[in-house]
Formats: C-alpha cells, sequence, structure tokens
C-alpha cells in the first residue's frame, strides 16, 4: 500500500505531505469571492513568485512572508481549504477519493499533470503583466 492509502492527511510526515502536491499551480490562481454568495471565482492571474514553467514557487519557503496573502495549507485545518481545485491532492484525498492515473505519484512523472491538461502552464499570467484581473475570470469542467 502507498503512504497516501493507509495514512490520514494529518498523518503524514511534511516529505510525504509535500510529495501530494502535483505542482498544477491552480491553488496559486488568484481568486475572487462573492462577497454576497461566498462562491469563489478562479482567475487566470498567478502569483508573480511562480515559475511558470515548473508550475512551483521560485521562493516557497518564504513564499507567506513575501506575499502576505499566500495561504500555507496545513494538515491540520484542511477543512478550511474549500476553494482548492476538485483535481487537488489534498482535497481528493480528505474526500476519501484516489489519486488521479496523472498524478506524479501514480504516474511517476510531472509530464503527466500537462498531458492531462490539469496543469495551468499553458495559461496563466502573471499578476505584474495584468490590470484588471476581473477580466481574467475562468471556468473549469471538472
Amino acid at each position: 500500500m502507498k503512504f497516501w492509502e493507509e495514512k490520514q492527511l494529518n498523518e503524514m510526515s511534511t516529505e510525504e505531505w509535500e510529495s501530494l502536491c502535483d505542482n498544477c499551480g491552480k491553488c496559486c490562481l488568484h481568486k475572487l469571492e462573492d462577497e454576497e454568495t461566498g462562491e469563489i471565482y478562479y482567475t487566470s492571474v498567478v502569483c508573480d513568485l511562480i515559475d511558470l514553467n515548473s508550475c512551483r514557487c521560485t521562493r516557497y519557503t518564504e513564499r507567506c512572508k513575501l506575499v502576505p496573502e499566500c495561504l500555507n495549507l496545513t494538515q491540520h485545518n484542511f477543512a478550511e481549504y474549500n476553494w482548492l481545485p476538485a483535481t487537488c491532492a489534498y482535497k481528493l484525498l480528505a474526500e476519501g477519493k484516489p489519486l488521479p492515473d496523472w498524478h506524479p505519484l501514480i504516474s511517476g512523472t510531472y509530464e503527466t499533470v500537462r498531458e492531462a491538461g490539469v496543469s495551468i502552464a499553458s495559461y496563466a499570467m502573471k499578476t505584474s503583466d495584468v490590470n484588471d484581473i476581473e477580466e481574467h475570470i475562468i471556468e473549469w469542467l471538472e
């Protein structure tokens, strides 16, 4: 059995927890919340710290200091992360669902994330390149 099949999220080591991230970059996309309904809208605009080739943060260990609105996903407050995309391994496992075949822990490579069309690499743009974030709301078919 794989560690993600036998452990709860809050039982995982830091290394195991971090390995669940598929580097899709979706959690780094800026989100807008409708104040009346609480509905979350994703945009195609991403933090300036992300490397759009790898979809990884270039300053990961200090990201929350450099970008105060950056959220540090923790293993103990998972119920608060309802805004995570449906493809997110943390969300899938929290809901008792399996990892998809394209996930790097299953496939053995991060290339399958792009091949499956899950990565933001092909469409995301950095905050510094955008004037009005509301013009970049996107909708996923998940």
